[in-house]
């Protein structure tokens, strides 16, 4: 601004006040500002609506956001605003000019911002010849210090020595030195031009001492170092201003930490002894070297595993077991091993950590009972999921060659976890793949190894670490997919999918609860009944597990939520009779056995990935050369049952009624529905041979029996799996009876109680036992082979 203008302005004996942190405004400089805390935006808005003018005040600590009258120095400067820019976050920023020294006399309010009444500090006249000598002393030094190798730009010099004033000056030079806040508040406060030149060519002095000794270490450095040593330059002159100044070398000091902490980190000799020796490699190499982090962040990851540190354990058994019980419903043999586990290392105070595996369909527990299983044994809880995984890297770590190397997932998963001892979980083990950066799978095999897993070695650590006592705990859907070398070494234990009467009481101890505090509901507000829920699992769900089930309550949940909010109910008590108004209509159809016994139609069971499942399989006559059509994405092991259940039928054909010729008349078309769903295996022999018995015969095939088993050519029925998944996915349809093959009746004692009370099982050795429970008696209603139509 103008000389001549800035004269004209008066300041007014009262104005806004805005606290300054680490910064001094002197008077005639011109100083962007960031205005950010509500009192001085403010003050700010204030000043712009009256004289623009605003009294800037430095605080004597930096760190206090909101600082008190008593926190804030008693002298600063009267500012004019010349641009303000306000930001859309609330915030400003200013461009202020600097009038003239100012003293707070009072502080007429502090809230909403800061107003003070201010008496203008005038400065007194000096022009003698020793303010004359101590100006151009002053800007001599400035000039020196300069050529020293201070970062003082040309203009600013040029302005310096066109400055006439003397107090002028000394705020200009002040300004531009790297001066301490206080200091620069003790040349603000000095009103005496004459005082000010003194202070601040005293700072001044002491700055182009430093230099001076900045410029002598320089020097003396440069002649130490040869042509060779040129890039240890910057590094040797650090050290020399270190020593210069009695202060300790930084990676010396770093050295010594690092030192202290590989004792404190207990690590075995053989560890010790890796670390020790390369924190001497540290120790010698130049700061400005590459490898110098790399080894650093070695360093770092050795300290920090937990070589030493365990959880310390509750062997409780009754706790545990109370603990199991609490949040989780059935699961009994896991929860029986996790006992004896117990058990044993109560005794031996020493045991190796099991590995078990989990297989089971989706949503039954798998990973939720892990956290369970921490709890009872008072241990951490780590989980890392391997779905999708395909680099070995991701399970042994990278070598330190590489650039950004880190170590694999176990160790990184142990030191997050900063005990040795945790229950690490291994998700979806079963989804592993493998292609040209690895297998995963097979260094999984040492981790997994308990005979082995004691000297793990990590590609990035090389050094071997304890994992013998961590309980190692996977997760699969299907066996199929682990290698035989992998499975060979987990303990495996099947979950099954849940009955009805689980689901009810799971619902009621676990998910009820849990979803009404999640969407913040009380049982008084929203109470589900027993047929309510019922028909949520039977009509909305179809599943194995409880997912579904609980993403159902959820929703009613959700619907409640809003109706309780927007107050058109209180409390809402669900009923058999609300639950389509909240869920829509049924998704299924509940018990097949409701449905009419048709020709040619027999109902299966079958095991998928989310449990077992009906299936209906209809079979067709129609005119033709003797063709066999196979239908419904079949693979080749169905096609081949297929197969041998029409040569069953071809070699019984006349002790079963059908005419002997059929097959040279008509082509057989075999279809099982939801085409769009891949389906294999044998177990589906039995049931196509049915259909075809009553589709030629003409007799209707009884709908509420399900079956399953391999059938051979000549009518043999042989073993399958599953059984227990298939029970439950009958009796969740609601079929009576089952008929299964005689070598699966000792895997009836997997079946839970409820469903054998339920259900009839038949078990069967030949075809011909299977016709006579699942093919209705008496007269036939259509006998294909024989009509013609």
């Amino acid at each position: 601004m103008r000389e001549d203008l800035k004269e004209d302005i008066v300041i007014p004996d009262e104005l806004p006040l805005i606290p300054l942190r680490d910064m001094i405004i002197f008077p005639n400089l011109v100083v962007p500002l960031f205005v950010g805390r509500d009192r001085s935006v403010g003050a700010l808005e204030a000043a712009m609506k009256e004289e623009h003018i605003v009294a800037l005040i430095t605080q004597r600590e930096a760190e206090i956001q909101e600082p008190a009258v008593g926190e804030l120095y008693s002298v600063g400067t009267a500012a004019i605003i010349m641009q303000e820019l306000k930001i859309p976050d609330g915030t400003a920023k200013a461009l202020v000019e600097g009038l003239s020294r100012i003293q707070i006399v009072e502080f007429t309010q502090t809230e909403p911002y800061f107003r003070v009444k201010v008496k203008v500090l005038e400065e007194s006249e000096a022009g003698t010849v020793e303010v004359e000598a101590l100006m151009r002393n002053l800007a001599a030094q400035f000039e020196q210090a300069a050529a020293f190798g201070k970062p003082v730009p040309q203009e600013v010099l040029l302005a310096a020595t066109n400055i006439e004033e003397p107090g002028r000056l000394a705020d200009f030079v002040a300004f531009h030195l790297n001066l301490k806040t206080d200091e620069k508040q003790e040349v603000l406060e000095a009103i005496d031009p004459k005082d000010r030149l003194v202070r601040v060519s005293t700072f001044l002095s002491r700055e182009l001492e430093i230099l001076e000794i900045g410029s002598r270490i320089q020097n003396r450095v440069r002649d130490q170092l040869s042509k060779t040593q040129k890039e240890y330059f910057l590094r040797e002159q650090l050290k020399a201003i270190q020593q210069e100044l009695g202060v300790m070398d930084e990676q010396a000091a770093e050295v010594e930490e690092l030192r202290e902490k590989i004792a404190a980190a207990k690590m075995p000799k053989e560890v010790g002894e890796k670390a020790l020796k390369e924190l001497d490699r540290f120790s010698k190499m130049p700061s400005a070297a590459a490898e110098v982090s790399v080894i650093r962040t070695y360093l770092d990851w050795l300290v920090n595993l937990p070589w030493a540190k365990r959880s310390r354990e509750k062997i409780d058994l009754s706790e545990a077991a109370k603990i199991l019980d609490e949040d989780h419903f059935a699961l009994e043999q896991v929860k029986k091993r996790i006992l004896e586990y117990l058990a044993v290392h109560k005794l031996t105070k020493k045991l190796k950590g099991p590995i078990l595996c989990f297989v089971g369909p989706p949503g039954v527990g798998k990973t939720s009972i892990g956290r369970s299983i921490a709890r009872s044994l008072g241990r951490e809880f780590v989980r890392i999921s391997l779905g999708g995984v395909h680099d070995e890297a991701e399970i042994r770590g990278h070598r330190r060659t590489y650039v950004g190397a880190l170590p694999g997932r176990i160790i990184q998963a142990v030191s997050q976890v900063k005990v040795n001892n945790p229950v690490f979980m291994m998700d979806e083990i079963d989804k592993v793949g493998a292609d040209f950066r690895g297998d995963p799978t097979a260094a999984l095999l040492e981790v997994l190894d308990p005979e082995q897993n004691n000297a793990f070695r990590d590609h990035y650590l090389e050094v071997p670490f304890d994992l013998s006592d961590t309980f190692f705990i996977t997760t699969a859907n299907l066996l199929d997919t682990i290698p035989p070398a992998l499975r060979d070494r987990m303990e495996v234990i099947h979950f099954s999918g849940y009955t009805e009467e689980e689901k009810v009481h799971i619902a009621k101890d676990h998910l009820i609860p849990k979803q009404l505090k999640a969407h913040g509901l009380s049982s008084r507000r929203l109470s589900i009944e027993d047929g309510a829920l019922r028909m949520i699992i039977r009509e909305h769900t179809r599943e194995a597990g409880v997912r579904e089930l609980e993403r159902k309550i959820a929703s009613v949940c959700r619907q409640v939520a809003r109706k309780v909010v927007e107050g058109e109910v209180k409390k809402v008590k669900l009923t058999p009779d609300d639950v389509p108004a909240y869920l829509g209509p049924r998704k299924y159809k509940f018990g097949l056995a409701g449905q009419k016994d048709e020709i040619g139609t027999a109902t299966g069971l079958a095991w998928t990935e989310s449990g077992g499942d009906v299936l209906a399989v209809e079979a067709e006559a129609l005119p033709g050369k003797g063709d066999l059509i196979l239908t419904g994405h079949l693979g080749e092991v169905m096609r081949e049952s297929a197969k041998a259940a029409v040569s069953y039928v071809r070699k019984r054909a006349g002790e079963l009624g059908i005419d002997e010729d059929f097959y040279s008349k008509y082509d057989i078309h075999i279809h099982v529905p939801s085409g769009a769903i891949p389906k294999d295996g044998p177990s589906a022999g039995i049931t196509m041979a049915t259909a075809l018995v009553s589709i030629l015969s003409g007799r209707p095939a009884r709908r509420s029996v399900g079956m399953t088993g391999e059938i051979t050519i000549r009518g043999h029925v042989l073993p399958i799996g599953g059984v227990k998944e298939k029970a439950l996915a009958a009796h969740r349809a609601g079929l009576k009876e089952i008929v299964l093959p005689g070598e699966n009746e000792r895997d009836l004692d997997q079946v839970p109680d409820e469903v054998k009370e339920e259900m009839a099982f038949h078990f069967v050795e030949s075809m011909d036992e299977v016709l006579t429970i699942a093919i209705q008696s008496g007269v036939r209603e259509k006998k294909v082979a024989l009509s013609g139509k």
